[in-house]
């Protein structure tokens, strides 16, 4: 008897590829891109410990870029396609709006956290006889780059304080070149402490001028100092270099609810805020101790996804008496907040105290 007949056998498919529109799409949507300060600022190296923390292969990525510093980081958002976040300074966003900027932003620009304190350093040689920021009037002084944070911050700073200097724009390695040779009087910088070009700088050549936090810059700086442990080669042992410091942003544009660019930018922040208590533990950059996601930034609303994310999952609101605990806790007395900024700047420190406390 002849054997049944089998059927022949199917030829196997290669599995089914996702095509390269798809792939592209995915990659797309898992991504953010954040430009801040220019190589060697605090903030790109804050936007490097997003990427070594948040990055998760395929499934989430954050894509580093390198600005030109704060005050061009706001153009870029606001003006170019295909930037999702910036870093820069709250000042920064104020004196770029309005017409001698680049138009409103209070409307197009939304806050996702506040992030840490950018101290001024005024660097000047150490045979100079300069003893305060108003000896250097009508001399040369480099002011950063055209277009950066510190360009913006340093002129602000002189208008509110009167003086007039030779503003010079130079990158901070030429200025404190120019500074060496005796070409330039002083170069400011604004960065978060240690700034790795000044803390590398040797003892002896230089020195830093002190900024005192006098009366006109009390509405939109904070009182900051630079010690020898930032600064051993510019400040003396156990001394202290008062100074002043700017409030910085994470921030993006006003994304309608719902569109692609909105969910991408929440999930960043779905991805970002549980993880804060990574950024502040070593090896991340000292200065994210400062960031407190519940902080507000007068005359900038939160970017909604944002505010959804804190309302749903902040601690419940601070009472009077943890509040006193934590002034204990500072050996604080309520009188001491004499100014608006002293009190800002203590109740940041309260906030962040508290978060602290809701992790443990």
């Amino acid at each position: 008897a002849s054997s049944p007949a089998t059927a022949p056998a199917r030829p196997r498919l290669p599995a089914r590829r996702p095509d390269a529109a798809t792939t592209a799409d995915r990659a797309h949507a898992n991504t953010v891109s954040i430009v801040a300060g220019g190589t060697g600022s605090t903030a790109l190296a804050a936007v490097a410990d997003l990427a070594a923390v948040l990055d998760d292969g395929d499934a989430f990525r954050v894509l580093p870029i390198v600005g030109s510093g704060g005050a061009q980081t706001v153009r870029d958002v606001r003006l170019l396609k295909g930037i999702d976040l910036g870093i820069a300074s709250a000042r920064a966003l104020t004196l770029l709006s309005g017409p001698s900027g680049i138009g409103r932003l209070d409307d197009k620009i939304g806050i996702v956290t506040k992030l840490f304190n950018e101290e001024i350093h005024v660097l000047v040689r150490s045979d100079a006889a300069f003893a305060t920021l108003a000896d250097l009037a009508g001399r040369p002084v480099a002011i950063g780059e055209a277009g950066s944070g510190t360009a913006l911050i340093a002129g602000d700073v002189l208008d509110k304080l009167g003086l007039s200097v030779t503003a010079v724009t130079l990158p901070t390695d030429d200025a404190i070149e120019k500074l060496r040779s005796g070409e330039i009087a002083a170069a400011v910088l604004l960065s978060g402490k240690p700034v790795p070009a000044l803390a590398r700088l040797p003892a002896g050549p230089f020195r830093l001028l002190p900024l005192a936090y006098a009366k006109p810059l009390q509405a939109d700086y904070l009182p900051a100092v630079l010690s020898a442990t930032d600064y051993p080669g510019l400040v003396a042992p156990g001394a202290a270099v008062e100074t002043v410091a700017a409030g910085t942003v994470l921030f993006t544009p006003s994304w309608p609810k719902g569109s692609d660019r909105y969910k991408r930018i929440e999930r960043f922040v779905e991805t970002l805020f549980p993880k804060l208590a990574a950024l502040q533990a070593p090896p991340r950059h000292p200065k994210w101790r400062e960031t407190s996601l519940a902080a507000t930034v007068p005359g900038f609303a939160r970017f909604p996804a944002a505010e959804e994310w804190l309302r749903k999952n902040a601690p419940a609101p601070v009472s009077r008496e943890q509040f006193e605990r934590f002034l204990a806790s500072r050996r604080v007395a309520a009188d001491d907040t004499a100014t608006p900024a002293d009190r800002e700047k203590l109740f940041q420190e309260f906030l962040r105290w508290n978060e602290t406390r809701e992790r443990r």
